[in-house]
């Protein structure tokens, strides 16, 4: 059986300043969308890599979530060819921003 994801910063960080918010985001987010298995996780942290780089998100939570990709076996090589092809589609200055965090 896989590992299961279990994420707590929610109830960590704003458990008592945003209760439902950390229900959210450790219960919904992780407990419920990252444990379902239509699609495995490998392929989970590849699409949020590519959808935080889309936005324009390159703070900690794309760190964490470029850790969480070479944890569940994205490899250097695939990161880099990722980031590459995702550039071409969402901007080369957000390309530049990933692949310093990467």
């Amino acid at each position: 059986m896989k590992e299961k994801i279990v994420q707590t910063a929610g109830k960590d960080q704003l458990g008592g300043f945003a209760p439902e918010f950390a229900h959210l985001n450790d219960d919904v987010l992780f407990g419920e969308v990252w444990n379902e298995k239509a699609i495995d996780v490998k392929t989970k942290c590849i699409v949020t890599v590519v959808s935080l780089m889309a936005s324009g998100i390159t703070d900690s939570s794309l760190t964490y979530h470029l850790q969480n990709a070479k944890a569940h076996g994205v490899t250097k090589e695939e990161i880099a060819a990722i980031i590459t092809h995702a550039t071409m589609y969402v901007g080369w200055p957000k390309g530049w921003a990933v692949f310093r965090q990467a």
